[in-house]
């Protein structure tokens, strides 16, 4: 007899939800009464790729069945992220096969275990910090107990649920590419971007200055206050950037030898005139869809190295032990209060109004949570 994880697998090969869903249905009926399985679950799905407020749909789920190694999680929080939406609209690199359920990170409570499973427990909190992670909209996942991580209860439900995306590329672009130490400065674009906010916070703490480049909009004044609260040492606008030496901007500071740069266009062109001699930017998105464009000045006489970042690429090279390493780092700091970012927390039910707010129908929002 076909079992429910084979009708799962044959969603991936194009079925859409309305016709697994019956099946899977049907299975649940014979296998009730022999084996363990998780409760029915709410997900958001989407059978095909396009605009996510137009594909993505709540449905509910039947019970799935809890082999000896499955842990079976009911869902806390679940963020929408910038490359969540990407992923549904098909234009993120790697992508789930459709139909599928949206969502990437999270924190979870686990509601039941497998007899083989071992370290944990029903009542563990639990975060899934490697790939593949997708999926993380719905009220109840069973996955293979080796996804899980477990993480102290007393966490920020909020940074638990957003821990292994945003925070963890900060941290790990402030090592990979130059070794800094205690009086250095970064620069970066984007600054007011999470990843932007932890940058600034994780730079401060180990002594690092940040030079921050914010867009002229209406209340910049505000904005610059609160990265300055979080730790900025400089936060500039672009249109204050319109001089021929920016680097008499600084005063005292010395001149950065990292960039990061998350947005392209003249703003990349910005970090770049910052950078000392032999400095490095590093590229980890493309918020206005603009190349970079670099002069040959800045190769030959800076000999300035541009480089890029991708969380997913670093993350599928076997580091599943040192990220979740990190991952306690990154959450001791959120519940010392040291690495703080806006969020707001959404009842589930309200997924499409989230949603409008994740995609800028409402203007500049925090990030969006959903809460189960």
């Amino acid at each position: 007899m076909a079992s429910l994880r084979s009708v799962a697998l044959k969603a991936v090969s194009g079925e859409s939800w309305s016709r697994i869903v019956p099946r899977a249905r049907a299975l649940i009926r014979v296998r009730a009464f022999s084996a363990i399985m998780s409760p029915p679950s709410k997900a958001v799905v989407y059978d095909h790729h396009g605009p996510p407020d137009s594909v993505t749909r709540v449905i509910e789920l039947p019970p799935v069945q809890v082999n000896e190694n499955d842990v079976c999680v009911k869902m806390l929080a679940a963020p929408i992220n910038p490359s969540d939406i990407n992923r549904i609209e098909g234009v993120y690199p790697v992508r789930p096969q459709v139909p599928a359920i949206g969502g990437y990170e999270g924190v979870g409570e686990v509601h039941s275990v497998g007899s083989a499973v071992k370290g944990l427990s029903p009542g563990d909190w639990v975060i899934r910090p490697s790939p593949p992670s997708s999926g993380t909209w719905q009220t109840y996942i069973v996955k293979d107990q080796s996804i899980w991580h477990k993480v102290v209860k007393d966490s920020p439900i909020e940074y638990a649920a957003t821990i292994t995306v945003n925070p963890l590329t900060a941290l790990r672009m402030l090592e990979d590419f130059i070794s800094l130490k205690s009086g250095d400065s970064i620069v970066q674009n984007g600054a007011t971007s999470i990843v932007g906010q932890c940058i600034i916070q994780l730079a401060r703490y180990r002594g690092i200055h940040s030079i921050n480049i914010i867009r002229d909009r209406a209340g910049s004044d505000e904005v610059k206050e609160k990265l300055k609260n979080f730790g900025a040492d400089e936060v500039l606008t672009e249109s204050q950037l319109e001089v021929k030496n920016v680097k008499e901007l600084l005063a005292n500071l010395p001149e950065p030898v990292l960039g990061f740069n998350c947005v392209g266009g003249n703003a990349a062109s910005l970090v770049l005139k910052f950078l000392r001699h032999e400095g490095t930017m590093v590229t980890y998105g493309g918020m206005s869809k603009k190349p970079i464009t670099v002069s040959t000045s800045s190769f030959i006489f800076k000999d300035l190295s541009l480089r890029g970042f991708w969380l997913q690429r670093w993350m599928s090279a076997d580091r599943a032990k040192e990220c979740r390493s990190m991952v306690d780092y990154l959450l001791n700091l959120a519940r010392e209060g040291k690495l703080k970012y806006e969020m707001e927390l959404v009842p589930f039910e309200n997924f499409h109004g989230a949603l409008d707010k994740a995609l800028g129908k409402l203007g500049s929002q925090p990030k969006q949570v959903l809460t189960f």
